[in-house]
């Protein structure tokens, strides 16, 4: 938790969340009205994935991503 992503030659993969914003406080369907449009969701996360130095696909792609967390946290940004 004391050494930075560059300190331990590390990488970041930012995968993109924002257009599938769901309110799932209500019943079993979640609600997607919040969500950002496409155009404002993927400008949104270009800013994200280039202030943090992260690699990133293509915004809006189907993707199949496997992780192995390695480490103490996992971390969930919200706006």
């Amino acid at each position: 938790m004391n050494l930075s992503v560059g300190d331990v030659v590390g990488e970041i993969l930012c995968v993109s969340q924002f257009t599938l914003y769901g309110d799932a406080r209500k019943g079993n369907r979640p609600s997607y009205v919040d969500a950002a449009p496409p155009e404002e969701a993927e400008r949104l996360y270009e800013r994200v994935r280039e202030a943090v130095g992260a690699q990133g696909g293509r915004f809006g792609a189907r993707m199949a991503v496997a992780l192995v967390n390695d480490g103490p946290v996992t971390l969930l940004l919200e706006t």
